[in-house]
């Protein structure tokens, strides 16, 4: 398949939809997703992320899925890089595996600190933030350079003004483009980009949307990045608690929602946090197709 670089594919295809996976444990659990990866294919997504994980073994696994996900089903890959626990000469090493493999494009991303502990801590001679990690790759290899945005903050940021500082900063460094932490409130990204725009960051800021499918799950998650739930959609999550179903169908028909409005609003497209299941975003996307907000703006 022909390569692309994600800044190019975001100036030729509007909207993009993209799709972000996790690399599985197990065997088993690969051939699982990439039977969901395959049902998502024939919406033709602009490109799939996988993340990454911090010890070695996933490590591995994040870059054999890469790679198969160009080789087998002929998607665009975007592989993620964290500096959790890597030295400057182990982050050049999968940089260099993934250049070998002809991987494009690579998001920047400082990394959550493991469960438990105190805060972030770089390994000796490691990196800091995501920033580093965007002037490490651009001062060394030719990827096509993404990097992470929080319309709501990061939760370690002290306020939205130094949180921008350290977003303007990634892009100085070589990020062509920005992914967002999900939200559930479009103001929030609509006022995050006019921010960026007067602050001078001009790179396309694509919205990450999540669909809920578990009450818990979203409660547990959110509170850990700092990410509000508006009261009405929790009031009518927590009513749906017991009834698994509902709960799918709510989320489906708010992410849709939301993604509608955003596109009409402008956005270049959506990254959808899929947590390694298809049929949520099946239905969003499916019905996006047909109804084509962006030609209403």
């Amino acid at each position: 398949m022909q390569h692309m670089r994600i800044v190019e594919i975001l100036s030729q295809r509007i909207p993009s939809f993209s799709f972000e996976f996790f690399p599985p444990r197990n065997e088993a659990a690969l051939e699982s997703l990439f039977s969901a990866i395959a049902q998502l294919k024939s919406l033709d997504p602009s490109f799939v992320s996988v993340t990454y994980g911090a010890n070695g073994s996933t490590r591995t696994r994040t870059v054999e899925l890469v790679k198969r996900l160009r080789g087998d089903l002929g998607i665009e890959p975007m592989a993620h890089l964290t500096c959790v626990g890597a030295s400057r000469q182990e982050l050049c090493s999968v940089l260099d595996e993934l250049q070998d493999a002809h991987i494009d494009n690579v998001l920047a991303l400082r990394g959550d600190p493991p469960d438990g502990a105190s805060g972030f801590h770089n390994s000796n001679d490691g990196l800091r933030h995501g920033s580093e990690l965007a002037a490490l790759i651009s001062a060394k290899y030719a990827f096509c350079i993404g990097a992470a945005c929080y319309p709501e903050g990061h939760i370690e940021s002290p306020d939205l003004e130094s949180d921008l500082a350290f977003t303007r900063l990634k892009v100085v460094q070589g990020a062509g483009f920005l992914i967002t932490q999900l939200f559930f409130d479009n103001r929030l990204y609509f006022d995050f980009v006019a921010r960026s725009r007067a602050a001078g960051i001009s790179v396309p800021i694509i919205p990450g949307i999540m669909p809920v499918t578990n009450v818990e799950q979203i409660k547990r998650f959110t509170s850990k990045i700092g990410v509000t739930i508006p009261a009405a959609l929790l009031t009518a999550l927590d009513e749906r608690r017991n009834d698994a179903e509902a709960v799918v169908q709510l989320g489906v028909a708010w992410a849709t929602l939301q993604c509608q409005e955003l596109l009409a609003g402008g956005a270049p497209g959506i990254h959808f946090y899929t947590l390694n299941r298809s049929p949520a975003t099946r239905a969003i996307l499916s019905a996006l197709r047909v109804a084509k907000p962006w030609e209403h703006k």
